[in-house]
């Protein structure tokens, strides 16, 4: 029976059944979907992040074993690269170097012996931010979501707090002092709530003494007793002395927090 009769005196149509060949299509089509969307929330989730930040970074460090970029300072700089865009060539490789945990001091000494001091300078602080920026964002982006609730620590707490608050003025003093790795101040910083423009500024101001004596160093390193040479030198060990001592005059302020 297709009709039926209403309450009101009118009829009214059955809907007619649906064919079980639509309503597997229906499941098949459907499911798909289902399982796509729980593979790209698995894929996005905070620990997948992570652990692709984690293999970029051990990918970048074998690459810098394997192709060794301290042959600079024995074989030089190639010789079709020279002058400006040679420093901005640098600057790049400086940047993605520093990504990979190669130390900047090594850096700097290449720079002043394959650009002298003035265009060493430029091209290792633009690498320096470069760097800078890259692993900040590659913190921010893929670890930030997944190290911020491990901060339970006191210490932790305290250097986030610190991190968050006082962005400039504690990158400043991260730069400043040596005793401070370049990346493990990059993605602390990328972890806290600091943003980007006081990272960036912090860091190309604060990193500026230490990298201008070792590219002077580097560009005077053919004659070591020169002044100019011995005054670099002194920069890079007096801030270095200055660090270990209020470090061991601080050091019970620090075991009693």
């Amino acid at each position: 029976m297709l009709d039926a009769t209403t309450r009101s005196g009118g009829t009214a149509t059955a809907a007619p059944p649906v064919p079980a060949t639509e309503l597997v299509l229906t499941e098949f089509t459907t499911a798909p979907r289902g399982l796509a969307a729980r593979c790209t929330r698995a894929l996005l989730s905070p620990w997948s992040r992570l652990s692709l930040l984690v293999s970029l970074l051990v990918s970048a460090g074998a690459t810098v074993l394997l192709f060794e970029p301290q042959k600079l300072l024995a074989d030089g700089w190639p010789p079709q690269l020279n002058g400006a865009a040679a420093s901005v060539v640098f600057a790049v490789a400086y940047g993605l170097c520093t990504v990979a945990f190669v130390p900047r001091p090594l850096l700097n000494l290449a720079a002043g012996a394959l650009f002298g001091s003035q265009l060493g300078l430029g091209a290792s602080l633009a690498g320096t931010v470069l760097g800078a920026g890259i692993a900040f964002g590659l913190g921010r982006i893929l670890g930030q979501d997944a190290l911020r609730p491990l901060l339970r620590g006191r210490w932790l707490q305290a250097a986030d707090g610190q991190l968050s608050r006082h962005g400039f003025r504690s990158m400043m003093a991260a730069r400043l002092f040596p005793g401070v790795p370049f990346w493990a101040a990059n993605y602390c910083a990328s972890v806290s709530r600091m943003g980007w423009f006081p990272f960036l500024l912090a860091t190309g101001l604060g990193s500026i003494p230490n990298t201008a004596a070792y590219v002077v160093a580097g560009a005077r390193a053919s004659a070591p007793t020169s002044p100019a040479f011995l005054i670099a030198m002194a920069f890079i060990a007096l801030p270095a002395l200055a660090g270990a001592i209020i470090a061991w005059r601080k050091r019970h302020h620090f075991r009693d927090r």
